[in-house]
């Protein structure tokens, strides 16, 4: 039997063509869109350095604004008291009105009333219409009809001191005024242009004009 033999058939065309090669303007256009929005960041970063390196500062000629004398809090009818470490009290401080002004760290007081207890127990009470003191209640100036009285010690009568303007020292335990000044202990009064007394010491020094009254001496029998 014999065959016939097999013909080959062509082979099939494919039927999509085959791409075509962009023009190069195209291609760069193309490139040049998708790394463009990276670009343009770039500059913006680059544009931005190059403003802050060559700008300088800029001066603020508005003058500058000094802190307000406001009170930042206050009290009405208070007792606020400090101790010393052992537990004792050391001072107390009192008065219808209490204004706290930051920009001085200042304490202003109406109708005040202070207590202070030295180490040795002993008591001095001031009382004025307004005081002035600083924080920690460690230095109070006292104005308008001040008075400051030092209790009695086994030998010695108590001492008031009374004027328009006294100045505490608590710490020191000093007193001062440079206004007129009536100082009384027993039937003994002295009135100066000023004076400072020093616990320590117990002397007290008059400034200015002094008059002195004191007692009689009892008569002898």
């Amino acid at each position: 039997m014999e065959t016939s033999p097999s013909t080959l058939a062509p082979a099939a065309s494919d039927p999509t063509p085959p791409p075509q090669r962009q023009p190069l303007h195209w291609q760069v256009l193309h490139i040049a869109s998708a790394y463009l929005p990276v670009l343009l960041m770039a500059l913006l970063a680059m544009g931005t350095w190059w403003l802050v390196k060559n700008t300088g500062p800029v001066a603020d000629d508005r003058p500058a604004t000094a802190p307000r004398h406001e009170p930042d809090y206050e009290m009405r009818n208070f007792s606020v008291q400090r101790y010393r470490p052992t537990g004792a009290l050391e001072t107390q401080l009192e008065g219808e009105a209490l204004r706290h002004f930051p920009d001085t760290d200042t304490l202003e007081i109406d109708n005040v009333r202070l207590r202070a207890v030295d180490a040795e127990g002993r008591t001095s009470v001031a009382t004025a219409q307004h005081a002035l003191s600083n924080g920690d209640a460690s230095e109070v100036q006292l104005i308008g009809r001040a008075e400051v009285v030092r209790e009695a010690t086994d030998t010695q009568a108590p001492i008031h001191f009374r004027s328009e303007f006294l100045h505490a020292y608590l710490d020191e335990q000093r007193v001062a005024s440079n206004k007129p000044v009536v100082v009384t202990q027993g039937a003994t009064e002295v009135k100066a242009g000023g004076m400072e007394y020093t616990h320590a010491d117990g002397v007290i020094r008059f400034t200015g004009r002094t008059r002195a009254t004191f007692a009689p001496r009892p008569a002898k029998p």
